[in-house]
């Protein structure tokens, strides 16, 4: 067994050990949350601590990752590491000209 298998078993374990730690803390703040806030801002009942846990496991499936973590789900980067490094090739004359015709999409220099 060389020292990167070791590694990797470590990371597993560890992964292991703090997978559901996290998950059953980050219940109960959202069940806290919920019972503090909701009931006098929207009048709805208090959750009881599973019932936290489906809210989170329902906002998972509707509305996907709760953190990419710094990883695109693409393979290039993702559009803004796209765009980010358009922009740095452009000379200052592609800047101005690619600023102005934003301006004119967006209307600030429509005149009305």
């Amino acid at each position: 067994m060389n020292n990167n298998d070791f590694s990797d078993l470590k990371k597993f374990l560890l992964f292991i050990v703090l997978a559901p730690i996290f998950i059953f803390g980050f219940s109960a703040i959202v069940m806290w949350l919920w019972n503090a806030l909701l009931p006098d801002i929207l009048g709805v009942s208090t959750v009881t601590y599973w019932q936290a846990m489906g809210i989170l496991a329902l906002s998972k499936i509707l509305f996907g990752n709760f953190g990419s973590g710094g990883k695109s789900k693409s393979n290039n980067g993702g559009s803004k590491s796209k765009f980010r490094q358009k922009w740095m090739n452009m000379d200052e004359e592609e800047r101005a000209e690619f600023k102005q015709k934003w301006k004119e999409r967006c209307g600030k220099n429509s005149e009305e």
